[in-house]
């Protein structure tokens, strides 16, 4: 016949099953579930920011963008009234890290002395160390303690 059409021929797509194919072909991929669309989000209204004040309540903004000048306490004492553990180590540390770096020592060096450590803490109980502790309170307002005091 002429005008008849011929039949189309496809070829089958990788993975999926036709007849007579072998049993260790790879079955055919599973669509993935949809998930739901997800509800749209409410909008807030903005707080907004003049000159580090709020605009809705008027008050001063908290934090850091209050500027505080560091002014010395003279009358009292910040603080206890002794050398905490704290500024012990800090003290001891820095100044063996000097003597680790050369500089000399304050006090005479004996044979049992042979580490920067050592020579540190002796010297700190000579009180030969000529060094403040500055004491800071949140206000800002701070207070230089000669060492030679707290011991």
């Amino acid at each position: 016949m002429p005008g008849a059409k011929k039949p189309s021929v496809t070829k089958p797509k990788q993975g999926t099953s036709t007849k007579g194919a072998s049993p260790t072909a790879a079955p055919a991929k599973d669509k993935k579930p949809r998930r739901p669309k997800a509800e749209p989000v409410k909008k807030v209204a903005k707080v907004k920011v003049v000159k580090g004040v709020l605009a809705t309540a008027g008050q001063a903004r908290p934090g850091p963008s209050k500027k505080r000048v560091p002014t010395e306490l003279v009358s009292g004492l910040i603080g206890p009234d002794h050398l905490t553990r704290f500024e012990r180590a800090r003290i001891m540390g820095a100044r063996a890290l000097q003597l680790s770096f050369g500089a000399p020592p304050l006090i005479d060096v004996s044979s049992e002395l042979t580490d920067a450590i050592s020579i540190a803490r002796a010297e700190l109980e000579s009180k030969a160390i000529p060094i403040s502790i500055r004491r800071t309170l949140p206000s800002g307002e701070f207070q230089n303690i000669p060492l030679v005091d707290l011991l």
